[in-house]
Protein backbone atom coordinates (compact mmCIF):
# COMPACT_ATOMS: atom_id res chain seq x y z
CA UNK A 1 0.00 0.00 0.00
CA UNK A 2 1.55 3.37 -0.86
CA UNK A 3 0.89 6.15 1.61
CA UNK A 4 0.61 9.74 0.55
CA UNK A 5 3.47 11.61 2.72
CA UNK A 6 3.51 14.55 0.37
CA UNK A 7 2.91 17.94 2.94
CA UNK A 8 0.47 20.52 1.83
CA UNK A 9 1.36 23.90 1.92
CA UNK A 10 -0.80 26.56 4.34
CA UNK A 11 -2.70 27.82 1.44
CA UNK A 12 -3.99 24.40 0.15
CA UNK A 13 -5.16 23.48 3.50
CA UNK A 14 -7.12 26.63 3.90
CA UNK A 15 -9.13 26.01 0.29
CA UNK A 16 -11.89 23.86 1.80
CA UNK A 17 -12.28 20.75 -0.54
CA UNK A 18 -15.10 20.74 -3.26
CA UNK A 19 -18.58 20.25 -2.15
CA UNK A 20 -17.73 20.80 1.43
CA UNK A 21 -19.79 23.90 3.39
CA UNK A 22 -17.77 26.83 3.57
CA UNK A 23 -17.73 28.17 7.48
CA UNK A 24 -19.92 30.44 8.94
CA UNK A 25 -18.65 33.82 9.06
CA UNK A 26 -18.53 35.77 12.06
CA UNK A 27 -19.85 39.30 12.39
CA UNK A 28 -17.65 41.43 13.81
CA UNK A 29 -17.84 42.64 17.43
CA UNK A 30 -18.16 46.82 16.69
CA UNK A 31 -21.50 45.45 14.70
CA UNK A 32 -23.25 44.14 17.18
CA UNK A 33 -26.41 46.22 18.22
CA UNK A 34 -26.41 47.22 21.51
CA UNK A 35 -29.94 49.05 21.79
CA UNK A 36 -32.93 46.93 21.47
CA UNK A 37 -36.03 47.69 19.95
CA UNK A 38 -37.85 48.52 23.30
CA UNK A 39 -34.86 50.91 24.65
CA UNK A 40 -34.87 52.93 21.22
CA UNK A 41 -38.59 53.70 21.79
CA UNK A 42 -37.61 54.10 25.52
CA UNK A 43 -34.32 56.94 24.55
CA UNK A 44 -37.34 58.20 21.68
CA UNK A 45 -40.10 58.98 24.53
CA UNK A 46 -37.50 60.40 26.75
CA UNK A 47 -36.35 63.07 24.00
CA UNK A 48 -39.57 63.13 22.56
CA UNK A 49 -41.96 64.04 24.97
CA UNK A 50 -39.87 66.86 26.69
CA UNK A 51 -39.23 68.28 22.78
CA UNK A 52 -42.65 68.41 22.02
CA UNK A 53 -43.53 69.94 25.43
CA UNK A 54 -41.11 72.55 25.14
CA UNK A 55 -42.08 73.55 21.52
CA UNK A 56 -46.01 73.54 21.97
CA UNK A 57 -45.71 75.50 25.21
CA UNK A 58 -42.78 77.64 24.82
CA UNK A 59 -42.00 78.07 21.07
CA UNK A 60 -45.94 77.67 19.48
CA UNK A 61 -47.00 79.92 22.29
CA UNK A 62 -44.86 83.02 21.56
CA UNK A 63 -45.24 82.50 18.03
CA UNK A 64 -48.92 82.56 18.61
CA UNK A 65 -49.12 85.67 21.00
CA UNK A 66 -46.91 87.64 18.04
CA UNK A 67 -49.59 86.58 15.70
CA UNK A 68 -52.31 87.59 17.89
CA UNK A 69 -51.07 91.33 18.71
CA UNK A 70 -52.26 92.14 15.03
CA UNK A 71 -55.61 91.28 15.44
CA UNK A 72 -58.70 91.80 17.99
CA UNK A 73 -59.94 88.68 20.09
CA UNK A 74 -62.20 88.81 22.69
CA UNK A 75 -60.79 84.87 23.67
CA UNK A 76 -64.54 83.00 22.63
CA UNK A 77 -63.80 81.32 19.66
CA UNK A 78 -61.50 81.29 17.07
CA UNK A 79 -63.99 82.59 14.72
CA UNK A 80 -64.02 86.03 16.52
CA UNK A 81 -60.06 86.57 15.34
CA UNK A 82 -60.20 89.78 13.54
CA UNK A 83 -56.95 90.67 11.60
CA UNK A 84 -56.54 94.83 12.55
CA UNK A 85 -52.79 95.33 11.55
CA UNK A 86 -50.69 97.79 13.56
CA UNK A 87 -53.90 99.06 15.18
CA UNK A 88 -53.42 97.53 18.72
CA UNK A 89 -49.56 99.05 18.65
CA UNK A 90 -50.79 102.45 17.61
CA UNK A 91 -53.54 102.58 20.40
CA UNK A 92 -50.69 101.24 22.92
CA UNK A 93 -48.41 104.12 22.14
CA UNK A 94 -51.00 106.90 21.64
CA UNK A 95 -53.77 106.35 23.58
CA UNK A 96 -53.09 103.72 26.90
CA UNK A 97 -52.44 105.89 29.90
CA UNK A 98 -50.92 103.10 32.13
CA UNK A 99 -48.16 102.23 28.87
CA UNK A 100 -45.92 104.75 29.64
CA UNK A 101 -46.07 105.33 33.54
CA UNK A 102 -45.17 101.16 33.49
CA UNK A 103 -42.02 101.81 31.07
CA UNK A 104 -40.93 103.92 33.86
CA UNK A 105 -42.09 102.01 36.44
CA UNK A 106 -39.89 99.04 35.12
CA UNK A 107 -36.71 101.72 34.10
CA UNK A 108 -37.09 102.70 38.01
CA UNK A 109 -36.92 99.17 38.94
CA UNK A 110 -34.05 98.47 36.95
CA UNK A 111 -32.00 101.38 38.31
CA UNK A 112 -32.84 101.18 41.78
CA UNK A 113 -31.68 97.08 41.33
CA UNK A 114 -28.27 98.00 39.83
CA UNK A 115 -27.56 100.27 41.97
CA UNK A 116 -28.61 99.26 45.66
CA UNK A 117 -28.96 95.34 45.66
CA UNK A 118 -25.48 94.77 43.49
CA UNK A 119 -23.29 96.51 45.39
CA UNK A 120 -24.64 95.26 48.19
CA UNK A 121 -24.85 91.68 47.23
CA UNK A 122 -20.78 92.25 45.46
CA UNK A 123 -19.70 93.94 48.68
CA UNK A 124 -20.99 90.98 50.80
CA UNK A 125 -19.68 87.65 48.57
CA UNK A 126 -15.64 90.06 49.20
CA UNK A 127 -16.39 89.67 52.60
CA UNK A 128 -17.38 85.82 52.67
CA UNK A 129 -14.76 84.81 50.32
CA UNK A 130 -12.09 85.91 52.89
CA UNK A 131 -13.02 82.86 54.49
CA UNK A 132 -13.97 83.97 57.62
CA UNK A 133 -15.86 81.58 60.41
CA UNK A 134 -19.52 80.93 59.57
CA UNK A 135 -19.49 81.80 56.62
CA UNK A 136 -21.80 78.72 55.35
CA UNK A 137 -24.15 79.78 57.63
CA UNK A 138 -23.94 83.85 56.04
CA UNK A 139 -24.82 82.56 52.84
CA UNK A 140 -27.31 80.43 53.92
CA UNK A 141 -28.93 82.98 55.43
CA UNK A 142 -28.35 86.09 52.46
CA UNK A 143 -29.68 83.14 49.78
CA UNK A 144 -32.40 81.86 51.75
CA UNK A 145 -35.16 84.98 50.42
CA UNK A 146 -33.51 83.37 46.47
CA UNK A 147 -35.03 79.93 47.01
CA UNK A 148 -38.49 81.17 48.56
CA UNK A 149 -41.17 81.74 46.50
CA UNK A 150 -41.88 85.74 45.40
CA UNK A 151 -45.80 85.41 46.49
CA UNK A 152 -44.37 84.24 49.94
CA UNK A 153 -42.29 87.34 49.79
CA UNK A 154 -44.74 89.40 49.27
CA UNK A 155 -47.18 88.13 51.81
CA UNK A 156 -44.37 88.64 54.48
CA UNK A 157 -43.85 91.85 53.46
CA UNK A 158 -47.36 92.89 53.81
CA UNK A 159 -47.03 92.07 57.13
CA UNK A 160 -44.32 94.71 57.70
CA UNK A 161 -45.88 97.21 55.90
CA UNK A 162 -49.12 97.02 57.61
CA UNK A 163 -50.26 100.17 58.84
CA UNK A 164 -51.83 99.00 61.78
CA UNK A 165 -49.73 96.47 63.25
CA UNK A 166 -46.52 96.35 60.51
CA UNK A 167 -43.35 96.22 62.34
CA UNK A 168 -42.23 99.79 60.35
CA UNK A 169 -45.20 101.99 61.39
CA UNK A 170 -44.33 100.12 65.13
CA UNK A 171 -41.00 101.11 65.52
CA UNK A 172 -41.65 104.84 64.02
CA UNK A 173 -44.83 105.11 65.75
CA UNK A 174 -46.96 105.86 63.06
CA UNK A 175 -49.33 103.24 63.83
CA UNK A 176 -51.78 105.53 65.63
CA UNK A 177 -54.90 106.95 64.47
CA UNK A 178 -53.92 110.06 62.41
CA UNK A 179 -50.73 108.60 62.25
CA UNK A 180 -50.84 105.48 59.75
CA UNK A 181 -48.84 105.27 56.73
CA UNK A 182 -50.31 103.67 54.22
CA UNK A 183 -47.22 102.23 52.41
CA UNK A 184 -48.89 100.26 50.35
CA UNK A 185 -52.12 102.25 49.43
CA UNK A 186 -50.13 105.46 48.95
CA UNK A 187 -49.16 105.92 45.32
CA UNK A 188 -45.98 108.15 46.11
CA UNK A 189 -44.75 104.96 49.03
CA UNK A 190 -45.91 101.90 47.55
CA UNK A 191 -43.50 101.02 44.58
CA UNK A 192 -40.45 102.01 46.81
CA UNK A 193 -41.63 99.59 49.31
CA UNK A 194 -42.31 97.13 46.88
CA UNK A 195 -38.54 97.90 45.62
CA UNK A 196 -37.26 97.41 48.75
CA UNK A 197 -38.58 94.26 49.05
CA UNK A 198 -37.50 93.31 45.57
CA UNK A 199 -33.61 94.53 46.66
CA UNK A 200 -33.65 92.25 49.69
CA UNK A 201 -34.26 89.44 47.34
CA UNK A 202 -31.87 90.00 45.15
CA UNK A 203 -29.06 91.18 47.37
CA UNK A 204 -28.86 87.52 47.99
CA UNK A 205 -29.20 86.78 43.93
CA UNK A 206 -26.08 89.03 43.60
CA UNK A 207 -24.39 87.32 46.03
CA UNK A 208 -24.22 83.89 44.93
CA UNK A 209 -23.24 85.29 41.24
CA UNK A 210 -20.36 87.65 42.38
CA UNK A 211 -19.32 84.58 44.86
CA UNK A 212 -18.55 82.13 42.37
CA UNK A 213 -16.74 84.86 40.02
CA UNK A 214 -14.76 85.71 43.19
CA UNK A 215 -13.88 81.68 43.16
CA UNK A 216 -12.57 81.84 39.47
CA UNK A 217 -9.68 84.99 40.31
CA UNK A 218 -5.89 83.88 40.32
CA UNK A 219 -5.18 84.17 44.18
CA UNK A 220 -1.38 84.97 42.07
CA UNK A 221 -2.89 87.90 41.04
CA UNK A 222 -3.40 88.98 45.14
CA UNK A 223 -0.01 88.07 45.44
CA UNK A 224 1.36 89.93 43.36
CA UNK A 225 -0.51 92.79 44.41
CA UNK A 226 0.51 92.71 47.78
CA UNK A 227 4.06 92.29 46.81
CA UNK A 228 3.94 95.42 44.88
CA UNK A 229 2.99 97.43 48.56
CA UNK A 230 -1.18 97.22 47.22
CA UNK A 231 -3.56 98.11 49.76
CA UNK A 232 -6.78 95.98 50.39
CA UNK A 233 -9.47 98.29 48.44
CA UNK A 234 -6.45 98.83 45.63
CA UNK A 235 -5.71 95.40 45.40
CA UNK A 236 -9.50 94.76 44.58
CA UNK A 237 -10.34 97.86 42.51
CA UNK A 238 -7.38 97.20 39.96
CA UNK A 239 -7.13 93.61 40.14
CA UNK A 240 -10.22 91.46 41.20
CA UNK A 241 -12.87 93.95 40.25
CA UNK A 242 -11.78 93.51 36.61
CA UNK A 243 -11.31 90.11 36.36
CA UNK A 244 -14.89 89.73 37.32
CA UNK A 245 -15.65 91.20 33.89
CA UNK A 246 -17.83 87.88 32.66
CA UNK A 247 -19.99 88.08 36.16
CA UNK A 248 -20.58 91.72 35.95
CA UNK A 249 -22.07 91.16 32.03
CA UNK A 250 -24.33 88.08 33.75
CA UNK A 251 -24.81 90.18 36.58
CA UNK A 252 -26.61 93.30 33.93
CA UNK A 253 -28.24 91.12 31.93
CA UNK A 254 -29.86 88.96 34.45
CA UNK A 255 -31.04 92.16 36.30
CA UNK A 256 -32.26 93.56 33.36
CA UNK A 257 -34.45 90.46 32.90
CA UNK A 258 -35.58 90.33 36.46
CA UNK A 259 -36.78 94.37 36.16
CA UNK A 260 -38.68 93.62 32.90
CA UNK A 261 -40.41 90.12 34.23
CA UNK A 262 -41.64 91.70 37.61
CA UNK A 263 -44.58 90.68 38.52
CA UNK A 264 -45.40 88.18 41.13
CA UNK A 265 -44.56 91.41 44.49
CA UNK A 266 -46.54 93.87 42.48
CA UNK A 267 -49.40 91.42 41.87
CA UNK A 268 -49.48 90.34 45.81
CA UNK A 269 -49.16 93.56 46.98
CA UNK A 270 -51.93 95.47 45.39
CA UNK A 271 -52.19 93.70 41.76
CA UNK A 272 -50.33 96.70 39.94
CA UNK A 273 -52.82 99.76 41.04
CA UNK A 274 -52.28 103.20 42.61
CA UNK A 275 -48.84 103.69 40.93
CA UNK A 276 -47.03 100.47 41.08
CA UNK A 277 -48.30 100.06 37.12
CA UNK A 278 -45.64 97.27 35.17
CA UNK A 279 -46.03 95.75 31.44
CA UNK A 280 -46.24 92.83 32.69
CA UNK A 281 -49.24 93.66 35.40
CA UNK A 282 -50.48 95.07 32.30
CA UNK A 283 -50.11 92.21 29.93
CA UNK A 284 -52.12 89.62 32.14
CA UNK A 285 -55.20 92.71 33.15
CA UNK A 286 -55.68 92.76 28.89
CA UNK A 287 -55.37 89.12 29.13
CA UNK A 288 -57.10 87.72 31.62
CA UNK A 289 -58.94 90.41 33.22
CA UNK A 290 -62.80 91.60 33.35
CA UNK A 291 -62.68 92.47 30.21
CA UNK A 292 -60.26 90.37 27.80
CA UNK A 293 -58.46 91.89 25.20
CA UNK A 294 -56.19 89.18 23.99
CA UNK A 295 -54.67 90.88 20.82
CA UNK A 296 -54.18 94.01 22.49
CA UNK A 297 -52.29 92.16 25.66
CA UNK A 298 -50.46 89.98 23.33
CA UNK A 299 -49.30 93.59 21.76
CA UNK A 300 -47.85 94.77 25.09
CA UNK A 301 -46.22 91.88 25.51
CA UNK A 302 -44.77 91.66 21.73
CA UNK A 303 -43.29 95.01 23.23
CA UNK A 304 -41.62 93.19 26.30
CA UNK A 305 -40.37 90.79 24.16
CA UNK A 306 -38.74 93.22 21.98
CA UNK A 307 -37.06 95.13 24.75
CA UNK A 308 -35.44 91.65 26.27
CA UNK A 309 -34.24 90.77 23.12
CA UNK A 310 -31.88 93.95 22.85
CA UNK A 311 -30.52 93.13 25.73
CA UNK A 312 -30.15 89.17 25.25
CA UNK A 313 -29.07 88.77 21.35
CA UNK A 314 -25.69 91.25 22.13
CA UNK A 315 -25.07 89.21 25.41
CA UNK A 316 -25.59 85.97 23.43
CA UNK A 317 -23.61 87.20 20.33
CA UNK A 318 -20.12 87.86 22.46
CA UNK A 319 -20.75 84.51 24.37
CA UNK A 320 -21.02 82.91 21.24
CA UNK A 321 -17.63 84.91 19.64
CA UNK A 322 -15.60 84.03 23.06
CA UNK A 323 -16.08 80.90 22.89
CA UNK A 324 -15.06 80.42 19.18
CA UNK A 325 -12.12 82.74 19.86
CA UNK A 326 -11.32 80.34 22.95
Amino acid sequence: MNIDTTTKSPEAAAVPPPGAASPKKRAPQGHRRLLTRRDRITLGLMAGVPTVLHVILVWFTALASIALAFTTWDGIGFGSIKWVGLQNFKELFSSNPQFWPAVEHNVIWFVVLILIPTPVGLFLAVQLDKKIRFSRVYQTAFFLPVVVSMAVIGFVWQLVYNPDTGLINSLIGANKPGHYIDWIGDPNLNLWAILVAASWRHTGYMMILYLAGLKGVDPALREASALDGANEWQTFKNVVFPTLRPTNTVVLVVTIIESLRAFDLVFVFNKGAQGTELLSILVTNNIIGESSRIGYGSAIAVVLLVISLVVIIPYLVATFRKERRA
